[in-house]
């Protein structure tokens, strides 16, 4: 069989045993199916983008995202090296603010130092990256945690500071308010080591809900 078969034969299984656990889950998976994640090929772009949406609504992050892309003619996306060596009024020009103007560049020097490896994450356990990711000012647990998730694929993955995951959970467990992240760990527990999986239906969840 080719890898896409396996991954699809690997997924289905982790569907079972996940909607055997969690019944609730049968219907988004029906509904949704399996997570249609691919690993990035560049995770530079993968944390660069994230720190431009930082706190931005989505249609105005994705033009200042598309005017940054803009400066570096000649390559799909920057390397961290170019990156570093762009003036701080050239990023704001192009509609990033102070901040996430110091906080890319930020980003690139600890590529550029070797603070941030990917060619060591396979080497890597999720604590070590995530302690090194939020090392680089800009980057904080949430945006760690979903890196993890949607650009290493990593399986094992509870972002407890997500919104939708909290909400999520609360429509899972039909309960009056949001859960802490203690009860969160709690109940995820039986799902370990496909935490990553779960979290996609408790979004899945929410989406219907929502109708």
């Amino acid at each position: 069989p080719d890898l896409m078969s396996l991954i699809s034969e690997e997924r289905r299984q982790v569907a079972a045993r996940l909607c055997e656990i969690e019944p609730r889950f049968l219907p988004v998976h029906r509904l949704y199916g399996p997570p249609p994640w691919r690993r990035t090929t560049n995770s530079f772009r993968s944390l660069s983008r994230a720190i431009i949406y930082q706190q931005v609504a989505g249609a105005a992050a994705a033009a200042v995202f598309r005017r940054f892309r803009r400066l570096y003619p000649g390559s799909p996306f920057p390397t961290p090296a170019r990156v570093a060596a762009t003036p701080p009024e050239e990023l704001r020009a192009a509609g990033l603010s102070r901040q996430k103007a110091a906080y890319l560049r930020d980003l690139a020097e600890a590529y550029l130092s070797g603070a941030i490896r990917p060619r060591r994450f396979n080497d890597l356990g999720d604590g070590e990256i995530r302690a090194a990711l939020t090392a680089v000012r800009g980057i904080g647990p949430w945006t760690a945690d979903i890196f993890l998730m949607f650009d290493l694929l990593r399986p094992d993955v509870l972002p407890v500071g997500d919104y939708g995951i909290q909400q999520g959970f609360q429509i899972l467990l039909d309960l009056e308010a949001l859960p802490d992240a203690a009860a969160m760990r709690r109940h995820a527990e039986s799902w370990r080591p496909h935490r990553s999986h779960a979290c996609w239906y408790l979004w899945r969840l929410l989406e219907h809900s929502r109708g």
